[in-house]
């Protein structure tokens, strides 16, 4: 098992692009389980205004021969915080990388985004239908409500 972050000193990447994700064996390699990761206080840049842009991430999926080392998805979450990104970009582009690079047997995002410009954005993507079986249950995160 070669990891660059786990039970080492490491600092936050500059961009999401120079993150090194880590990847390590999965100690259930036969199973069909899900891994959920949430990130409720994920932000990256506006990049129109360059302003901060707020979300609750919920990341599932079902391992295939690996699993996300979690300090290292903790680092490249965090890279995002100076990076400008349309929602759906930021989004879709996290579940994307995953998937090329630890080729899950599923993975599903979800970003529900604080409003920018007075209006909720919320993304959806998932690599493929998921497999039989896999319970998926819901990411539990409630619809922007406001003060209301």
């Amino acid at each position: 098992m070669d990891v660059t972050h786990l039970g080492k000193a490491s600092t936050l990447p500059a961009s999401p692009e120079e993150a090194q994700l880590d990847y390590v064996p999965n100690p259930r390699p036969g199973a069909l389980y899900l891994v959920r990761f949430a990130a409720p206080e994920f932000t990256s840049l506006c990049p129109v205004t360059g302003q901060p842009d707020f979300a609750h991430l919920v990341i599932d999926y079902a391992p295939a021969e690996t699993i996300v080392e979690s300090k290292s998805l903790k680092l490249f979450l965090a890279s995002f915080r100076n990076h400008c990104g349309f929602h759906e970009d930021v989004t879709v582009g996290i579940g994307q990388r995953l998937v090329e690079e630890m080729r899950p047997r599923w993975l599903r995002i979800g970003g529900y985004w604080y409003p920018r410009g007075g209006m909720p954005i919320d993304v959806f993507w998932q690599s493929s239908p998921p497999p039989a079986g896999l319970w998926l249950p819901d990411q539990g995160v409630a619809p922007y409500r406001g003060r209301g």
